[in-house]
């Protein structure tokens, strides 16, 4: 079992609202510090780690025990010395002792609803996501899932803030 004080290398969680950069900073700051990028959304997809699609929703609902699982091989056995960056727009369903570090990525509204437009979300999946980033769920939901010494809040709006974050 991966423990903290057991590391050589730190975990870090990126997580935030679709949109955010979460990827894309995961995949740089993997890159400059030579850590292994999990992307949970490629694994679950890969995975298949779903259990049904909502079409109210606009989404697959997550088998967070598939996923869990198996992840659980990757950050307990093939990395327990650290040194993993994982991105996902959720974190509370990821055990404590996995992370030592959670960054909550944020962005201004105006930029995360042309960057949902893009990806070509629906306007109801667009709308409750921008809700959420209004609302600081993602934030909240971190700080009440970790210690929230560890959880850290960063603006990434632009290319220059995302490196000056990495």
């Amino acid at each position: 079992m991966s423990c903290p004080d057991e590391r050589k290398q730190p975990n870090i969680l990126i997580t935030g609202t679709p949109g955010v950069g979460k990827t894309e900073m995961a995949t740089c700051i993997a890159e400059k510090l030579n850590l292994h990028h999990i992307n949970v959304g490629n694994v679950i997809r890969e995975n298949k780690c779903h259990l049904e699609y909502d079409e109210t929703l606009d989404t697959h609902v997550l088998d967070e025990e598939k996923l869990l699982d198996i992840l659980e091989i990757d950050v307990d056995t093939e990395h327990l010395n650290g040194g993993i960056v994982a991105d996902y727009h959720a974190c509370e369903l990821f055990p404590e002792r996995w992370f030592d570090l959670i960054l909550v990525l944020r962005a201004d509204t105006e930029i995360l609803y042309d960057r949902l437009t893009a990806r070509a979300y629906s306007e109801k999946k667009r709308d409750e996501n921008m809700q959420c980033e209004i609302m600081n769920v993602i934030l909240d939901e971190a700080k009440e899932s970790y210690d929230p010494v560890i959880v850290q809040e960063l603006s990434n709006n632009t290319i220059e803030e995302m490196d000056e974050n990495v």
